[in-house]
This record gives structure tokens, C-alpha cells and sequence, in this order.
């Protein structure tokens, strides 16, 4: 009887500390649980580039926010908006990966959380293979951190697709009443949209059906992941290859054409790269 009243004990602090635990998770958040799925495009998809190779992928449960980070939001952490196109409740941009990481560690410590990365700007990576970037700061991943980090790409696309095949969520088009991009080059010839020529505020267009926004277009989003050739392996939670030159982006943006911001389109850029193009932010991610 003792060990049955135990157990019961246990089962219930257990659910305690579990529905703590999903209570502290922002509002923002939603909860994307783990599954597999063949990430990348199959061989006839039109635009398809020659570096997404189809393999099978698995990945664990995580959480991610609902919208890229917002120029509220990181000023707010940060105290500065480096954003060109200037409004609280659009994406922030023009910011680095570096950046981007730094303020994954600001917000999670004044949340109290552990912060998912260590970064070293006194030591150089010899992991970063860019001749160009003048900082190199050696960042680490802390993988058992409750705190703020980016997603690596395989978590990206997993999120976009949300169990979808085909090469937008919203199946083999995309319109510009769907997604902000440059309308004056559609999709596989399909009728011409609107090109807004700037950002538009998080969540302006309908969510995918796991209630993710602006997963296609507005801006791109950094992801933890070096650029690399894709293994044609099956593999569990991939972050990427050990080194490189370039940073992985992901979802294209407003000023990006249609092809540009199909689900399996992967782009690269230096992690020190900020300004420029006005394109580039981020969204959240938690274990």
C-alpha cells in the first residue's frame, strides 16, 4: 500500500513540475512536437537548386515562436534597432548571427533561464572558415540549456512544412495575399502579385497549421547551422556540419522571388553580416 501511495506521489509531482514547466513557456511559443520527415525537395520540383538532396530526417521536440523576432523585442533586450524599415511590430533586421545569438543569451537571462550558448569574443574559431568575418568569436552550444537559441535548419524546415510535401505550405503555389515577397516574380509562372518593396508587421498573413507565421518571406531567418552539403543519410537531430564558411538562412524575404521562398530553399551568408539588404532576422527556439 505504501509503495502504491509512493508511486501516486510521484506520478503527481511529476505532472506538477511538467505543467510548470509548459506554463513557463511565453504565450509566443507553441510547442512543435517531434517527428520524421524527408527534408529538402524531391528531384522534380521546379527551381529546385542542386544542394537540396532528399534525406530522412528526425527530429525531437522542441518549442518555437510564433513570429520572427519583432523590433520591440529586441530593443527591448538589447537597447538598440538596427532595422531600416523602423516599426515595433515588424521584424528586426540588419542584424548578424552573432547579433542574433547574443540576444538568445540577453532574453534568457533576464528570464532566468540558462543561456544555450557560451561566447567567447576573446578567442577565434577554428571552425569558422570565413576569410572575411572579423570576429569569429568561438560560440558554443550549451545543448541542455532551457534558454533561447536559433534553430538549426533541419528544425527550420520541419516547422515550415508542417507535415506538408509540396514546395510552400500552401501546396504547389504561393501568393503574395499568402506571404510577403516580390510579387513581380511569381512562382512557375503563375499570375503576378503585389511587391510591397519593404517588411510588413509579424502575423500580417494566415499561419501554417502548426500556427507558425511568416515561415515563407518578409525576412530570413539565421539558423544554428554551418552551410554544408546535406549527408544522404538518415539522421536525428543534424546541426549542421562541424566548420565552415557561411551561416545557414532560411524562408527568403520581401524582396526575395517566389522560388526564393519555397520551404526546401537554402541560402548563406557571412555570420557577421548585418547591413545591406534589409532582410535578414531571426525567430526563437527552446528545448
Amino acid at each position: 500500500m505504501k509503495r502504491k501511495i509512493f508511486t501516486a506521489l510521484l506520478t503527481l509531482l511529476g505532472a506538477f513540475v511538467f505543467a510548470q514547466e509548459r506554463i513557463a513557456v511565453p504565450s509566443n511559443m507553441v510547442r512543435i512536437e517531434g517527428g520524421a520527415f524527408t527534408m529538402s525537395s524531391p528531384a522534380n520540383e521546379v527551381s529546385r537548386d542542386s544542394d537540396e538532396v532528399q534525406h530522412r530526417v528526425t527530429v525531437s521536440a522542441f518549442y518555437m515562436s510564433k513570429y520572427q523576432v519583432t523590433q520591440a523585442e529586441y530593443e527591448s533586450v538589447m537597447r538598440t534597432n538596427p532595422s531600416n524599415f523602423k516599426g515595433a511590430n515588424l521584424p528586426v533586421e540588419n542584424v548578424s548571427w552573432y547579433n542574433a545569438v547574443e540576444y538568445c543569451n540577453a532574453l534568457s537571462q533576464r528570464e532566468g533561464l540558462d543561456p544555450a550558448y557560451t561566447i567567447d569574443k576573446s578567442r577565434s574559431d577554428p571552425n569558422n572558415k570565413n576569410e572575411y568575418d572579423n570576429l569569429k568569436w568561438l560560440v558554443t552550444r550549451n545543448p541542455n540549456a532551457n534558454g533561447y537559441r536559433l534553430p538549426t535548419e533541419a528544425e527550420w524546415e520541419y516547422v515550415c512544412r508542417a507535415g506538408t510535401t509540396t514546395p510552400f505550405i500552401t501546396g504547389n503555389n504561393i501568393t503574395t495575399s499568402q506571404a510577403n515577397y516580390d510579387g513581380n516574380y511569381p512562382y512557375n509562372n503563375n499570375a503576378k502579385g503585389t511587391y510591397r518593396e519593404k517588411t510588413t508587421p509579424v502575423g500580417s498573413f494566415a499561419a501554417n497549421r502548426w500556427g507558425l507565421y511568416d515561415m515563407h518571406g518578409n525576412v530570413w531567418e539565421w539558423c544554428w547551422d554551418w552551410y554544408g552539403d546535406y549527408k544522404n543519410e538518415v539522421q536525428t537531430n543534424p546541426r549542421g556540419p562541424d566548420s565552415g564558411a557561411s551561416r545557414v538562412i532560411r524562408g527568403g524575404s520581401w524582396y526575395n522571388y517566389a522560388r526564393g521562398i519555397r520551404s526546401a530553399n537554402r541560402n548563406i551568408r557571412d555570420p557577421s553580416l548585418r547591413n545591406g539588404s534589409s532582410s535578414i532576422g531571426f525567430r526563437l527556439v527552446r528545448n
